[in-house]
């Protein structure tokens, strides 16, 4: 019998034991203090570092991707999810998972995508190459906004939320997403 959560919160995985229990601690700090029935996938790409024992110790489910790759790590994660929403993050705690409920509220309210923006929230000293904050990530999301008339101003934030309904619309056929 297999549960139905709200959301899942999918992590891909590669040697993230540093900062893995950290990320799981604070999902489960997420659905605690706002009464969310969810669960936490880490999808491992083939971790040797003790990632995997760690997240079966913090009862996370532990899915592993056959092919290499972060996006493969992506889908098998996001297919193993049984929440009716999903939000993916990287492993290694530079996104909050304890402050999902923006995405969770615009999730709730029908929209299919909801993307983080981290030059709204802040972006660590050092955590993004100069090029990439001052010229790339910039003009690239300015130009997808422009082309594709939509509000996001950060395109290459990894932290995404989506309906599981969207992403099997999407319907996608190889192994990588990135």
């Amino acid at each position: 019998m297999s549960r139905n959560p709200e959301i899942s919160i999918v992590m891909p995985c590669l040697n993230e034991a540093e900062t893995l229990a950290v990320c799981i601690k604070k999902a489960q700090s997420f659905f605690h203090d706002n009464t969310i029935d969810g669960e936490i996938i880490i999808a491992d790409n083939g971790s040797t570092d003790g990632s995997i024992a760690i997240a079966e110790n913090l009862n996370a489910k532990v899915v592993h991707a056959e092919q290499k790759g972060y996006g493969s790590a992506l889908k098998t994660g996001i297919e193993a999810a049984n929440g009716t929403y999903i939000i993916m993050g990287d492993a290694d705690d530079s996104y909050d998972f304890i402050h999902l409920m923006p995405f969770l509220i615009e999730l709730r309210n029908g929209y299919d995508l909801v993307m983080g923006n981290r030059f709204k929230g802040g972006i660590e000293k050092d955590a993004m190459p100069f090029l990439h904050k001052y010229l790339g990530n910039p003009v690239l999301s300015f130009i997808g906004k422009l082309f594709f008339k939509i509000k996001i101003n950060d395109f290459h934030c990894g932290l995404r939320g989506f309906s599981k309904a969207a992403y099997k619309r999407m319907n996608l056929k190889t192994s990588g997403m990135e």
